[in-house]
């Protein structure tokens, strides 16, 4: 049972968003880290990004009940009753939101709580009506960086805003690149993505000129001395070659094979983005 309520969670989705969390937390902090912050910071978002998932668990439970991927999910199987799912997610909430708000500052607490409802209110919403519902949805996405930047500012300033637009800008092709070879599942569920809506020659374009903005992004954090020239260097590279996938996806015949590797690839860009804000401060 406890496997049941861990990973209602969805701890893939709560990692991914600590470590980008941490990168921002590193960048602010300049190589002076105090750990008395960092830790509660990250256990708090974490927190506060678990119940997320366990409420939209709870919402999706229709939707993922059509999804071959999720149909096995607690609260399609009925293996976890409603009501302790609730008190579980509204626990996990309070203390994640305590945990931000006694031990970073206000400002944090209340980027987590937009992030927290676009995610749980906003994203669940808009996914339901328009292809453009994974737009809404970044924006819960793009929030982590934020948090663990300004948990050490304690103020949002063109750093905080250039992260913001860079893990937007980084989800779109990521969650475009997911909705390519899961396609078939979206449809059995009646999500309108944009492949099933504009097609997937759209779905491409839209997929580099987000790759593209986020290269901007990533070059802008140097541009303005945030970040040195060897992240500067390793993002550039980076971008370029997921460009390039990106490219090879308007002549290549097998879809999904061409979606995973771009998925995948996104999945390595985002893992050495945080590892370089993090070491930042060592880097030239």
């Amino acid at each position: 049972m406890i496997k049941v309520y861990y990973l209602l969670t969805k701890p893939g989705i709560i990692f991914s968003n600590v470590l980008t969390a941490i990168g921002g937390f590193f960048l602010a902090a300049k190589g002076h880290i105090n750990l008395l912050l960092l830790f509660p910071m990250a256990f708090g978002l974490g927190l506060v990004i678990a119940s997320a998932c366990v409420f939209n668990n709870y919402i999706d439970q229709g939707i993922d009940a059509k999804m071959s991927r999720t149909k096995k999910r607690a609260f399609v199987t009925k293996t976890i009753h409603v009501i302790y799912a609730l008190i579980y997610a509204t626990l996990l909430g309070i203390i994640g939101f305590s945990l931000l708000i006694f031990y970073t500052n206000l400002l944090t607490t209340d980027i987590a709580f937009v992030g927290f409802f676009f995610y749980v209110v906003i994203y669940s919403i808009w996914k339901r009506r328009s292809e453009y519902g994974t737009i809404v949805g970044s924006v819960s996405g793009a929030v982590p960086p934020v948090v663990g930047y300004c948990a050490v500012t304690n103020h949002f300033d063109a750093a905080a805003l250039l992260l913001f637009a860079i893990l937007v800008f980084w989800q779109m092709p990521h969650f475009y690149a997911i909705s390519l070879f899961r396609s078939e599942d979206y449809a059995s569920a009646a999500i309108p993505i944009l492949p099933l809506k504009k097609g997937v020659f759209q779905t491409k374009l839209q997929m580099i000129f987000y790759i593209l903005a986020f290269i901007i992004a990533v070059a802008l954090l140097s541009i303005l001395h945030y970040t040195g020239y060897t992240y500067l260097v390793i993002l550039l590279t980076l971008g370029s070659i997921w460009l390039s996938v990106g490219i090879k996806g308007f002549k290549i015949r097998d879809e999904r094979k061409w979606a995973r590797s771009m998925f995948f690839f996104s999945l390595v860009v985002i893992v050495v983005f945080s590892l370089l804000l993090s070491f930042n401060k060592v880097l030239f």
